[in-house]
């Protein structure tokens, strides 16, 4: 189940707040270590650490 888009701001030090509701469908809580990564048009991807890792270890796939 995909949530309907969440509008948010950046703050003046660069902070983003994310509903926590959508945080918890994707897996992520508070304290969360997550790898941003900029794909260059305009989206920024997060994804937990450690699924980063390990899925191109496990499976080859690109982070």
């Amino acid at each position: 189940m995909f949530r309907d888009p969440a509008e948010t701001k950046i703050d003046a030090e660069g902070r983003v707040a994310l509903p926590l509701g959508l945080l918890a469908e994707a897996g992520l809580f508070p304290r969360s270590d997550v790898i941003a990564v900029s794909q260059g048009d305009g989206r920024i991807v997060l994804r937990r650490a450690a699924d980063a890792v390990r899925d191109p270890i496990e499976k080859g796939a690109p982070v």
